[in-house]
């Protein structure tokens, strides 16, 4: 987004967030929130807490690379409620080492360049320890490689999810809470075989994310006998996308299977609609947001089905999730990635308390002692229990918001994925399933 559009939707942000009690860190401007509460270079403690047991002292300073502008601003700023609501739980606990946790967030504008400018920022400006994001795998990958592995900053995103991320030069401190694309195309392809369909078409972002789903969902469509009769990139910003439409048309697909996100993928298919190239549309994670059937109608989207990466909702872990967060900010969205930047904050603030330090290195090699099994069991909610247990020299294992967060030793973890469709306007999950177990 660029001129006024882009500066409507950024003053937006930036009160939402001031709203939420912290001040954002967006590009080069920092912006201090009122109310009374201490600033330091653009963070406040987020979450404050009154109880006796409120964390006191120096701060811990964590980042968030969050996209507060562009494609996935819708997803931006209900990941934000994640990452504070664990920061308010954890420091009306008694923080981190005893010490309250300040946040400090960058704009990544769904874009590359900007998320390694608002990275170098968090690192050398603010001099954060860790960082939650960025959410696209087109940012989390050049940001892993270039600022938080070089600078020795832990880094975990909730939601990149592009099977690059995988292989990444990142010395081993790029995690992700989130499990890799490479199953959410054998998700989606299971979905629209029970669905009937035979052939398909694909129109993806252009992007690690884009082109990784893409090749993934190709090969297990095409392997289960299904056919992808064309399959083109679309680049982010453009005002038109007919000629990738109209070439896809062509190839008499049934439905058009989308790889994108809210933004460019609303011009897309109101295009698509008006041009008659499809009407039966796919979706996956990066279009699961009210905002699009909104801005499409519900006549129009209704009947579409999509996957996303989604925890058993029946865990004790994510109902003691949903009941807190339904407590401070009321129904959960129909989201992906809420509970996932939850779980993010948590297991680097369990590192660090493990670690016994802040210290990157210590912190990255701590994280998986506090995140795989074996050990006790800690739930959403349960920071003192945690806290208690390490003090007393016990191996705790962090049983997510977002399901299994056993990180593998490319920093993967295991997960579950959500058949969702739109039924009356609204998306609805139909199934909770996991594709390596039919």
């Amino acid at each position: 987004m660029a001129g006024s559009s882009h500066k409507s939707i950024l003053q937006t942000s930036t009160l939402r967030l001031c709203q939420l009690g912290f001040t954002a860190f967006v590009t080069a401007t920092l912006v201090a929130c009122g109310g009374g509460q201490s600033t330091t270079g653009g963070e406040t403690a987020a979450g404050e807490a009154t109880s006796t047991e409120a964390a006191s002292g120096e701060a811990i300073e964590i980042g968030a690379l969050m996209p507060l502008t562009g494609d996935l601003q819708a997803y931006g700023e209900s990941a934000m409620n994640g990452i504070n609501l664990a920061i308010e739980e954890i420091n009306a606990a008694g923080g981190v080492l005893g010490r309250p946790i300040k946040l400090a967030i960058g704009d990544t504008q769904t874009a590359p360049q900007p998320s390694i400018d608002a990275a170098q920022k968090l690192v050398s400006i603010s001099g954060v320890q860790a960082v939650v994001g960025p959410m696209s795998s087109g940012e989390a990958i050049p940001v892993a490689e270039s600022v938080t592995s070089k600078n020795n900053v832990l880094q975990i995103s909730n939601s990149a999810t592009s099977p690059v991320l995988t292989d990444v030069n990142d010395n081993d401190f790029s995690f992700r809470t989130v499990p890799s694309d490479a199953f959410q195309g054998v998700a989606l392809a299971e979905v629209v075989q029970q669905k009937g369909m035979e052939n398909l078409a694909i129109i993806y972002i252009n992007n690690d994310y884009g082109q990784g789903l893409a090749e993934s969902f190709q090969e297990a469509f095409e392997a289960a006998g299904g056919e992808i009769s064309g399959s083109v990139p679309y680049e982010q910003g453009q005002s038109s996308y007919r000629g990738e439409l109209q070439q896809l048309a062509r190839g008499g697909a049934e439905a058009l299977v989308l790889i994108g996100y809210p933004e460019n993928g609303i011009t897309i298919l109101k295009q698509s609609l008006e041009e008659n190239f499809f009407d039966r549309f796919v979706f996956t994670d990066g279009m699961k947001a009210p905002e699009v059937i909104s801005a499409i109608g519900a006549d129009f989207l209704n009947g579409s089905v999509g996957t996303a990466p989604q925890a058993l909702t029946e865990s004790d872990a994510y109902q003691s999730f949903v009941k807190s967060y339904e407590a401070q900010y009321g129904e959960i969205p129909p989201k992906p990635y809420i509970d996932t930047a939850y779980d993010a904050v948590m297991l680097i603030a369990l590192a660090m308390e493990k670690a016994g330090t802040t210290d990157g290195t210590a912190v990255r090699d701590a994280l998986r002692e506090v995140a795989n099994a074996p050990g006790t069991e800690v739930r959403p909610g349960e920071w003192a229990k945690a806290v208690e247990a390490i003090k007393n020299g016990e191996t705790v294992d962090y049983v997510g918001a977002s399901g299994s967060l056993d990180f593998d030793d490319n920093g993967d973890v295991p997960g579950t994925f959500a058949e969702w469709a739109i039924e009356n306007g609204e998306i609805v999950t139909v199934r909770v399933f996991d594709p390596a177990n039919k």
